[in-house]
């Protein structure tokens, strides 16, 4: 589904919902932006935005035309732009991943405007105990939280929360990420070979992903 028409029904996908709060022409980070799957539907859904991505590797070449990409470590050195000068910044299966969590809050806190929000999301805590894909589809779609060899740890959101709350963050939302579209879909592809769609559906359904929505005052 092309993520043009997420604009007009936000409420059917957790990430539209919080693309959609985004001001007109504003600016948006992707931090983690890795292949660019997440900052091509944002463009889609909002081609109006001001796309910046960074990534330890990234994939610059996939990214919206116009997008502006710093390869770095976030760990090790600071980002790049200035002070309060991005609306809305997004991260996406990213802290599942990290040693250290506080850098990337407060990098984030940094360059947000007042009143700018930040999406971070990662796998459901109940993916550790979700079976792998089966059969011929085994080691080809990540669905135990271990079938991907660099995640380092469960991040609830109850503590990523404190986290953002010692920074000077507010929280606004927080709960199971879906696309409702792709869950519904589910009661059809569950009798169909494995296949990444029939995997998408599957996640959407059982609610594979928690999400948190932090705002700086």
């Amino acid at each position: 589904m092309h993520w043009k028409w997420f604009k007009h029904i936000p409420w059917i996908d957790t990430r539209a919902r919080f693309l959609s709060s985004a001001p007109t022409h504003g600016a948006l980070l992707d931090i983690g932006s890795s292949d660019g799957e997440t900052l091509r539907h944002f463009h889609e859904m909002r081609p109006d935005i001001d796309y910046f991505a960074t990534d330890i590797e990234g994939q610059p070449d996939a990214y919206p035309k116009g997008c502006r990409f710093h390869r770095g470590d976030l760990n090790h050195e600071p980002l790049p732009w200035d002070d309060q000068s991005i609306d809305a910044i997004s991260c996406m299966h990213l802290v599942e991943h990290l040693e250290r969590l506080e850098p990337l809050i407060a990098q984030s806190y940094r360059l947000l405007k007042p009143g700018g929000r930040l999406y971070i999301e990662t796998p459901h805590p109940k993916t550790l105990s979700l079976g792998s894909a089966r059969g011929a589809a085994v080691g080809t779609f990540t669905m135990n939280f271990w079938d991907d060899l660099s995640h380092t740890r469960i991040v609830s959101m109850g503590a990523l929360a404190q986290l953002c709350r010692k920074q000077g963050f507010e929280m606004k939302d927080s709960g199971t990420s879906r696309n409702l579209f792709f869950a519904a879909l589910w009661p059809f592809f569950m009798f169909l070979p494995p296949s990444r769609q029939r995997c998408t559906a599957r996640i959407h359904w059982l609610g594979w992903s928690a999400y948190l929505v932090a705002r700086k005052p």
